[in-house]
């Protein structure tokens, strides 16, 4: 008899599963495959014993032959023919290879009693008797078993399926994370470039003394800071490394007009975070707060951690917020990273400071 469960891996299927040939037809009789088609054949002898004068054992070992090889035709079939016309499926021809395998067992099992008689057999009206109630049992039981299989096989093989799906999706949505992250840092990257690139040029046109050394700045600042914009692994020190380069540079440029001051606790800084994340804003501090006001002003940037929540800012004493209120490309692209890099809990908060002056905070859960 066959056992409760399939190689296939559809009934459907016009072709042998993945694994094919003897390698799938080995790996189909596992011990515990093996195991359960004997325990069918016992049970089919411990019903028909009552109705047989033959002993037990005798009935035994016939059942137990016809139930191995059940399950052999059934894995067998499972695999070859490699190819089957369209309009057989394969789930069928094992069922009908289960069906024929039965009665050609069972005829097997019974010549080897009379010795290879046939015509002994088919005199004796007992071993006749006894050879269609095998045979009508497993026909009736064999195929059932066998379809129960199909399906089960082929429910386990729709789960496995889905759970393949799933982890491909995963990985297709966590691809597309990444690409989304790299255009916004393409965009970010530019933008803090060519704004530090076009106040070069104004020191440049105007003749300053400090248009050389600003200069010099910047390229060791590029040398330092590019190897790190696509570093998938970066931390906030890094991130704190590169604000204190840009802010030289910028002090360079205004020396009388920026002070600053970084102040995040050191055992923060380890933490993975988002590149060119604090900069933006350190940057957006310099350009539409200190720059454009007549006294200049101050910047801070500090840290904290509450709980699971950390808490980084970066407040200016410049003009304030700007009637655009922080709608600009840089600050969009800065909360879709944030969201992308440290989850939907990140967020970005601008406030007013009183004289004047802005504080921009980013807020997310670091476990």
């Amino acid at each position: 008899m066959p056992k409760a469960s399939s190689p296939s891996s559809d009934p459907a299927a016009q072709t042998p599963p993945p694994t094919q040939g003897w390698q799938g037809f080995l790996a189909y009789l596992t011990p515990r495959r093996v195991t359960v088609a004997l325990g069918l054949a016992a049970l089919v002898a411990a019903l028909l014993s009552p109705i047989f004068v033959t002993p037990f054992a005798v009935l035994l070992g016939r059942t137990l032959f016809i139930g191995m090889l059940g399950l052999l035709a059934f894995a067998a079939a499972g695999q070859w023919p490699r190819h089957l016309p369209h309009w057989l499926a394969r789930w069928l021809l094992q069922v009908i290879v289960v069906a024929l395998t039965v009665p050609v067992a069972t005829l097997l099992v019974y010549l080897v009693a009379v010795g290879g008689d046939l015509s002994a057999l088919r005199h004796n009206e007992a071993r006749l008797l006894g050879f269609f109630w095998i045979v009508g049992t497993g026909l009736v039981i064999a195929p059932l078993l066998a379809m129960g299989a199909l399906y089960r096989q082929r429910d386990a093989d729709a789960r496995s399926q889905a759970l393949r799906f799933e982890l491909e999706r995963s990985e297709l949505e966590r691809q597309a994370l990444d690409a989304r992250l790299r255009l916004l840092q393409a965009q970010i990257e530019p933008h803090f470039l060519f704004n530090t690139l076009a106040n070069v040029r104004a020191l440049v046109e105007t003749g300053s003394p400090q248009a050389a050394p600003v200069l010099r700045s910047l390229i060791a600042y590029l040398r330092a800071a590019m190897p790190r914009l696509q570093d998938e692994a970066a931390s906030l020190g890094d991130e704190l490394a590169l604000v204190r380069a840009y802010l030289e540079l910028m002090q360079l440029r205004m020396p009388d007009r920026l002070g600053y001051s970084l102040a995040v606790p050191a055992e923060l800084q380890g933490l993975r975070f988002p590149p060119m994340a604090l900069l933006t804003l350190v940057e957006n501090a310099v350009r539409h707060g200190i720059d454009p006001s007549e006294e200049g002003g101050r910047i801070e940037l500090g840290g904290a951690r509450e709980g699971a929540l950390l808490r980084l800012w970066v407040v200016d004493s410049g003009i304030g917020l700007a009637p655009s209120g922080g709608s600009g490309t840089g600050l969009r692209n800065l909360r879709e990273r944030l969201r992308l890099y440290l989850g939907a809990s990140a967020r970005l908060e601008l406030s007013e400071v009183r004289p004047h002056g802005l504080r921009a905070e980013i807020q997310f859960n670091a476990e």
